[in-house]
């Protein structure tokens, strides 16, 4: 006990000599008095923001939004984590983290950014300052900011309205499916691929309707968790291609699938001389919830966090409209193709799930021309003389168009 008493009134006496001998040359003292966090770190004690910080617990959910990513982090990364997210909302130029680690703060970092497109002014290429201090486990983060008020409040009206739009398009009772399949058409049919300076955020794909593949995913995630529907944004690569590229998985009625927007909204991805035809311009329904063992063929998730295992294929689009065929027979293909255009489709569209179904299709149907009798039916059903007919492949979703 008298040991710690000497230590106390060593400190003491400590300060004391430091206010005597020059406090306000080294900052210790101002025109208020003592600056306490000053002190603190002269002494190499942490400023009070972090012990304040370090006291608060950490929420585990965040009203609105589903936080996939925030599960992922330890509790060091969780409490940081939480510490941007305030401080981003707060729009604060510079705020203290209690955790200083460069992996643990990039983690807590990278998972925000993912779970919350909904904060877009941070999303745009935009530097990240850290300031470390000597033995203290906290540090200064400074994240990067765009977008002036004014322009805040049109992004966020902007994002309000295309809420409000897709609300209109879905019934009362849509389903978990009805909802990815809307919110998927709708990016698709509002938003344009372009490379520009908002394209990384939704603020491109809501405000300048102008987007890559970050914008677009955002745009799904952002629209679908308001829809109560369960979406992830998930970055990867893509084969063949040193740039990086985003979609979405999505949770519908418990099983995973994937959703690609971005893919969706490419007519390039066609073959053949149809994608040149604006008049044929049509979503490419492919890439919402593609066969898993397809789609990884293309895309793999980066390494930083693992993902849902997507492994579900009964919401494929050509399963759900009977355009999915095992094998390749002529007859059977025709009738399915004939009944579509008896529905009134200008677009014929189908998928094999083998390699040798699809090439012996596309032998038969486009090396040996027997769309020409499908086109001979279209004349006669509709009775006309001529008809201008095209078509398009994704070859590795082995998937064919037939538009007229």
């Amino acid at each position: 006990m008298k040991k710690n008493r000497f230590l106390r009134v060593l400190l003491i006496l400590l300060l004391v000599l430091l206010m005597l001998t020059g406090t306000r040359a080294i900052g210790l003292w101002n025109e208020n008095g003592f600056d306490l966090d000053s002190v603190r770190r002269f002494f190499n004690m942490e400023p009070r923001e972090v012990a304040e910080l370090r006291k608060q617990e950490i929420p585990q959910t965040d009203e609105g939004h589903q936080e996939y990513y925030f599960k992922l982090l330890d509790e060091e990364e969780q409490r940081g984590y939480r510490e941007m997210l305030d401080g981003v909302r707060k729009r604060k130029e510079e705020f203290y983290l209690s955790i200083s680690s460069d992996d643990k703060v990039d983690r807590a970092y990278h998972a925000l950014l993912k779970d919350h497109p909904e904060l877009y002014w941070i999303h745009n290429r935009k530097q990240v300052y850290k300031t470390t201090f000597s033995k203290g486990d906290y540090c200064l983060f400074a994240p990067g900011y765009t977008y002036t008020s004014q322009e805040m409040e049109e992004i966020d009206q902007a994002m309000e309205q295309a809420y409000q739009e897709v609300l209109s398009m879905l019934p009362e009772d849509a389903s978990e499916y009805e909802k990815a399949r809307v919110v998927y058409t709708y990016l698709i049919d509002s938003v344009d691929y372009v490379v520009s300076e908002d394209d990384q955020s939704i603020a491109g794909a809501f405000w300048k309707h102008k987007a890559v593949c970050a914008g677009y995913a955002g745009g799904v995630q952002y629209l679908l968790e308001r829809l109560g529907v369960t979406c992830i944004y998930v970055e990867g690569s893509a084969r063949g291609s040193d740039e990086g590229h985003a979609w979405n998985i999505v949770q519908l009625d418990g099983q995973y699938y994937y959703l690609d927007a971005t893919n969706g909204d490419q007519p390039e991805f066609l073959e053949g001389d149809a994608v040149s035809m604006e008049e044929h311009k049509t979503i490419i329904y492919d890439y919402l919830c593609p066969f898993p063992d397809e789609y990884e063929q293309n895309y793999t998730p980066s390494e930083e966090f693992p993902v849902p295992d997507v492994q579900a294929g009964d919401k494929n689009f050509y399963v759900l409209n009977q355009g999915c065929f095992a094998s390749y027979s002529f007859q059977e293909l025709y009738d399915y193709c004939c009944m579509r255009l008896n529905n009134g489709a200008a677009v014929v569209r189908f998928k094999f799930t083998s390699q040798e179904a699809f090439d012996a299709a596309y032998t038969e149907w486009i090396q040996n021309g027997q769309i020409q009798a499908l086109a001979q039916y279209y004349m006669e059903l509709y009775q006309i003389n001529q008809v201008e007919y095209h078509y398009g492949i994704l070859e590795d979703l082995k998937t064919m168009y037939f538009m007229f």
